[in-house]
């Protein structure tokens, strides 16, 4: 995740239960069942028959409805009006995923989040007002290509290019010593903000003298050049 996303995280209404998704390809149907099985409405559009039946048959959704949403009037005929946030989940077809976040932004749909294809794609959607642009083939990419050099590594913030929040795996030839002891920020220029515990929940600014333990996680802040510098 970026930095410059998180305004928009942090402006999404809490209380907002209600989802729109458009386009049921495997992207929108993961989106749809799993907001749903968490307890939100969820609204299913695509412009195929078979899909919006298929969505309806495996219950993945409250509502879904077959219709063309390059056409205004009809996504508006759908009470999409009522969700504050929509979910463009179309692809691999660049006219019709631009026209429809045009049009949703256009009637007024306070958060858009829409997947880009290729980079082309994600600036245009930009262009037209996405509030927020998913790449679910690039980051995935960037996932499996750290998880294969990174092991360790369970999840990473990026703040900007050349910085980030990691949460790693305590590497083994930490086990056992103290932060004092490790002398993190001098040896790697890192800072080290939180470390887990045996309940799984965190300690935020651990003291020095906490001694760190093989398989538990911590969480640092640095460049990335340092963060890679962390053994194994």
């Amino acid at each position: 995740m970026k930095l410059s996303s998180w305004n928009f995280w942090q402006n999404l209404r809490q209380e907002n239960q209600q989802f729109a998704v458009i386009g049921l390809g495997r992207f929108g149907r993961a989106v749809c069942e799993t907001l749903h099985n968490l307890g939100y409405e969820v609204l299913a559009i695509d412009r195929e028959e078979k899909m919006v039946h298929q969505a309806l048959t495996d219950k993945i959704s409250s509502h879904a409805f077959k219709l063309d949403s390059t056409e205004i009037n009809a996504i508006k005929q759908v009470g999409i009006l009522d969700f504050n946030t929509v979910i463009v989940a179309i692809g691999n077809y660049l006219a019709e995923s631009i026209t429809t976040t045009l049009n949703l932004k256009e009637l007024g749909i306070k958060s858009v989040v829409a997947k880009a294809s290729s980079q082309t794609h994600k600036k245009l959607l930009e262009k037209v007002g996405a509030d927020y642009v998913v790449f679910p083939e690039m980051e995935m990419g960037y996932e499996v290509a750290r998880l294969l050099t990174k092991p360790k590594v369970i999840d990473q913030f990026d703040i900007d290019p050349e910085h980030s929040i990691v949460e790693i795996i305590v590497p083994d030839k930490f086990d056992g010593k103290t932060i004092a002891n490790l002398e993190v920020r001098n040896k790697y220029g890192l800072n080290l903000l939180a470390v887990s515990t045996e309940d799984e929940k965190f300690i935020i600014n651990p003291k020095p003298n906490t001694v760190l333990t093989k398989g538990k996680t911590i969480i640092v802040l640095g460049s990335n050049k340092d963060i890679n510098r962390l053994p194994n």
